[in-house]
């Protein structure tokens, strides 16, 4: 089985960032793309902040910090990636997008190299039919992934048992919990979570309770540690809107979000990262 020794990430978000500290933390050396060179060293700006925190709360030394940002090197070329053992996508959730990603790292990575996509509701098989399909796996991370040990490990159709294994002990390797994962659109936790969501959309809807009160319920009552409102704009209305699209397209009107959340998406209160969501920020 091989050694990861040496990761690409693409895209240097919130997500992609977090996963690239993920494996830097782990001893793994990191190529970090983004379509611009100005967005790939915003990225590095983000782990060097969350490993900042980590600092101050002496959880790290300024050695130990120093250490894992010098493994993560942000770029805007495919240099490098031809060493890579595994490439990580965590782009855009839109399918001709990743797809043409994976056929241009194709005729770049080495032909034992892993394709994996961190989306959070397209069909792996789908995905994989691009390129390396009994190479290629889901891997789900969290946010925020640097904290979150779960990642869903979802084979595609023709993903090869070895890619499974090989996924699956790559993610204990960065000290992450995996669960393997039928490939369904959705697969289980955001099934589960916008299902959730649109139920908590439909009270307010009704004029049940508030927003502050749903939230409120949610934490104290279901023992979670934000609310789904809160959390909704943690991770944006405009990308959950793409997820409740494709969830409705394959199990109908059970996942189609109501007014409320489309008319905050038209007024452009898609969340945190606008200033303006649910809540104000």
């Amino acid at each position: 089985m091989v050694a990861f020794k040496k990761v690409g990430v693409v895209g240097a978000g919130m997500m992609g960032a977090e996963i690239a500290l993920c494996c830097a933390t782990a001893g793994m050396d990191v190529l970090m793309k983004e379509i611009s060179q100005e967005l790939a060293d915003k990225g590095k700006k983000t782990i060097d902040k969350i490993l900042s925190k980590s600092v101050e709360k002496g959880k790290l030394d300024a050695a130990e910090k120093e250490a894992i940002l010098g493994r993560v090197t942000p770029q805007a070329s495919n240099d490098g990636f031809e060493d890579v053992d595994i490439v990580i996508e965590a782009i855009l959730e839109v399918i001709d997008i990743k797809q043409n990603l994976f056929k241009e790292l194709h005729a770049v990575c080495k032909p034992d190299c892993l394709f994996a996509s961190n989306t959070s509701s397209i069909s792996i098989t789908k995905l994989a039919s691009a390129a390396r399909p009994e190479q290629f796996i889901g891997l789900h991370f969290f946010s925020p992934a640097s904290i979150m040990k779960l990642v869903e490990v979802i084979p595609g159709l023709m993903t090869a048992q070895e890619t499974v294994d090989m996924s699956l002990a790559f993610c204990e390797a960065i000290g992450k919990k995996p669960v393997k994962v039928r490939n369904v659109e959705g697969f289980v936790v955001n099934r589960i979570l916008l299902a959730m969501m649109n139920e908590a959309y439909r009270l307010l809807d009704e004029g049940v309770a508030t927003i502050e009160d749903i939230d409120t319920a949610c934490m104290l009552g279901l023992g979670h540690p934000v609310g789904p409102f809160r959390l909704s704009d943690n991770i944006s209305l405009d990308l959950l809107s793409k997820v409740f699209d494709i969830l409705n397209d394959a199990y109908g009107d059970r996942f189609k979000a109501p007014g409320i959340f489309r008319e905050h998406l038209d007024a452009g209160r898609i969340g945190r990262k606008a200033g303006k969501g649910w809540y104000d920020y």
